[in-house]
């Protein structure tokens, strides 16, 4: 325990001698501006897909809600009101998927500069965005996935209490509101652990992400929770932004999912870099040989 310890102080301080690098600053800021420019369209394209299994937009921002709350709900749902006609087009696809790329060339950018030392951010500009690209389809993808399981989660959990012989109504509720977080949490490492592994240009192994992916994960729910509860009880943006109030509250805690990520792919970096300063070592032979 105490190696451990002496192992999370020296990552500690590795982070903060990296986060000192002038090239960390203001990256939050950028990620969370290009998050907020392709949220739209790429909620509209999750929606279409959501669509082929019968889940309404209402029904979506329902489950927004229940993770981030009803402040963040209403703020999204004002946002996202639209007309879905003539959405569904190859243009709008492509449009979508590019500007929701930004967001993901942005996070890539950091990831390969801090996991190469600050030696490259990788490849040409037109192969990274590609690149990107095929990252952020995949994150719809997962994003959409998650929202069927957590949509029909309670159903299916009904039915696998039926088929043991239990009282579906009496465990079902109690169940889901412990279960619903359980799979929150595994999702949101699904989706980092996704993105960790396609981001960087040279591809590094599942066992050295684990610690960034895991740290990601309970960073993300955590910040979602405590932004959701803030932004319910204290903030108050409508007295200092107005009509902008939403669109900040939104950048807010795009922000802090920013920094959330990028400290996971430092995390990545400094158990890396600790591995051998604290691995097992082979005890001296007393003997000399």
């Amino acid at each position: 325990m105490a190696r451990f310890r002496s192992r999370l102080l020296k990552m500690f301080i590795l982070t903060v001698k990296q986060l000192q690098d002038p090239y960390y600053q203001g990256f939050a800021a950028q990620i969370s501006f290009y998050l907020l420019l392709s949220i739209v369209p790429i909620f509209l394209l999750i929606t279409q897909i959501l669509g082929i299994f019968d889940i309404s937009l209402e029904s979506a921002l329902k489950l927004v809600e229940s993770y981030t709350g009803r402040e963040m709900s209403a703020m999204l749902r004002e946002l996202f009101e639209f007309r879905s006609a003539g959405f569904s087009s190859i243009i709008f696809a492509v449009i979508a998927l590019w500007a929701g790329s930004r967001a993901s060339f942005a996070i890539m950018r950091i990831t390969n500069y801090t996991l190469t030392g600050g030696k490259s951010t990788g490849r040409n500009y037109f192969v990274e965005r590609f690149r990107a690209i095929k990252t952020i389809i995949i994150t719809i993808f997962t994003i959409a996935f998650s929202i069927i399981i957590l949509a029909y989660g309670k159903l299916i959990l009904e039915v696998i209490l039926s088929v043991l012989g239990l009282d579906s109504g009496r465990y079902v509720d109690n169940i889901w509101m412990w279960l619903r977080w359980v799979l929150g949490f595994l999702l949101y490492f699904l989706m980092i652990s996704y993105n960790y592994y396609l981001l960087p240009t040279e591809k590094i192994r599942f066992r050295k992400m684990l610690p960034g992916s895991l740290f990601a994960s309970v960073g993300m729910l955590l910040v979602t929770l405590g932004y959701s509860k803030y932004a319910n009880s204290l903030a108050d943006y409508d007295l200092l932004y107005g009509a902008l109030s939403s669109v900040v509250a939104i950048m807010f805690w795009f922000y802090f999912l920013a920094w959330v990520l990028c400290l996971g792919v430092l995390c990545i970096k400094v158990w890396d870099d600790t591995k051998d300063d604290f691995s097992k070592r082979k005890p001296p032979d007393v003997y000399g040989r």
